[in-house]
């Protein structure tokens, strides 16, 4: 019966439900709130929904793992709320930009002797754009992030992984002065 069962879940996609965890450290920079930003993500990869796929254990590519919900929804909410916490005010009528290009966000297993990884990427572009369109400040983000010693290739280590990833380029963008003097 195991064996009938257990190589159906390798041939189902996985749906994810990714999370964004805000930073604790986030401080409310003065004068802060008298500056308006709207927030557009735009999701530049070719296919917007798969973020992997499974592997069974000879590290075959197997069924897909994608996401519920867009994944560039998910990375502008997250932008937004650290801008929130930051005391930045969000309107969509705002005359300066932020601007985040996805252009890689995905999750691939390394396959081990007794257990692998899930390894994610998110690579995106970040520009902040004022009304007239000129740029203010432009920056190319690339985080990875980690689920290390799985016994599975499944969804859920994939979503353990893309979501680090995701905390870990936010991190790495608010970590940046020149950002947020933008």
């Amino acid at each position: 019966l195991l064996i009938a069962v257990l190589p159906g879940c390798a041939l189902t996609v996985d749906r994810i439900d990714l999370q964004y965890t805000p930073q604790p450290d986030a401080r409310t920079i003065p004068g802060a709130s008298n500056v308006a930003l709207r927030v557009t993500a735009l999701d530049q990869r070719q296919d917007k929904t798969k973020v992997g796929s499974k592997k069974n254990g000879y590290g075959m590519e197997m069924a897909a793992i994608v996401v519920n919900e867009d994944a560039s929804l998910t990375i502008r909410r997250a932008i937004e709320q650290e801008l929130r916490a930051r005391g930045f005010t969000l309107t969509p009528t705002a005359s300066v930009n932020v601007v985040a290009e996805v252009t890689r966000f995905n999750n691939d297993f390394k396959m081990g002797f007794f257990a692998g990884d899930a390894v994610a990427d998110l690579y995106m572009g970040v520009s902040v754009r004022n009304a007239s369109d000129q740029i203010l400040y432009s920056r190319q983000v690339l985080a990875q992030g980690l689920e290390p010693s799985i016994q599975l290739a499944s969804g859920d280590n994939a979503k353990l992984a893309l979501e680090r990833a995701l905390g870990n380029a936010i991190k790495t963008l608010f970590d940046d002065h020149a950002f947020l003097a933008a």
